[in-house]
Formats: structure tokens, sequence, C-alpha cells
């Protein structure tokens, strides 16, 4: 059974364009919440210590329209359409 990696912004890595084109500042590990200046999603989970930024009360915010999801579909998905 293959594992699916899920980056710190709730894309499937093998999803994520930077992924695909072999351009992740992480390379194969993915998207981790740490501090990255190619990221500020993965910055912000990590300044608040959370693994999925679904995980934050705040969500969807700011920085989650600079992600590769649609911030429509964050506010879908959080209820908060």
């Amino acid at each position: 059974m293959k594992t699916i990696r899920i980056g710190v912004c709730g894309i499937s890595c093998e999803k994520c364009p930077r992924m695909v084109q072999n351009k992740c500042p992480n390379g194969e590990i993915g998207c981790t919440p740490k501090e990255n200046k190619f990221c500020k999603i993965a910055t912000c989970a990590f300044e608040k210590k959370i693994k999925l930024c679904f995980e934050c009360g705040k969500f969807p915010c700011e920085i989650t329209k600079t992600g590769p999801i649609s911030y429509g579909y964050c506010q879908y998905i959080s209820g908060k359409e």
C-alpha cells in the first residue's frame, strides 16, 4: 500500500504543482510545518504548532489565499462560506 503524503496546506504532495515540477523546497519529504521562506503556510503552521492549516481556528485566512488550494474551497470545507 502506497502512503499518501499530505502537505501542511492540505494538498496531496503528489498533486502539488511544485512537487510535480521537482521544485519542492523540501524535496521528496514534502511540506511540513517549519520555517520555510518559500511557503507562508508552512511557517504559519510551525509558529502555531499545528500539522495542517485546517487545524487552525482562523482557517481559512489571508495566508491560506497564498496556497495551492482555492480560497473558495477552503471556505467551503471549513463551513465558513
